[in-house]
């Protein structure tokens, strides 16, 4: 998987998982102290989180960072 193809996945992943939870992009990037345009380009694939951002995230959508990325990488 290149780059691209990684970024697109994790905001696949990402968009999933924050519609399983029932809450929107601004009420996880409040959650997270992000902006919600951050989480809508995380989802779209044109940004790529942090180490730190993307345990943020995890911790607001109550899964282990290590559990996001194992869904990413399937």
């Amino acid at each position: 998987m290149n780059a691209e193809q990684l970024k697109l996945h994790f905001g696949k992943v990402l968009r999933e998982l924050r519609k399983k939870k029932s809450i929107s992009q601004e009420q996880l990037a409040h959650d997270c102290g992000l902006d919600r345009t951050y989480i809508s380009m995380l989802e779209r694939g044109k940004y790529q989180p942090s180490l730190h951002t993307l345990m943020i995230i995890a911790k607001n959508l109550e899964i282990k960072a290590s559990e996001l990325i194992k869904l990413v990488e399937e």
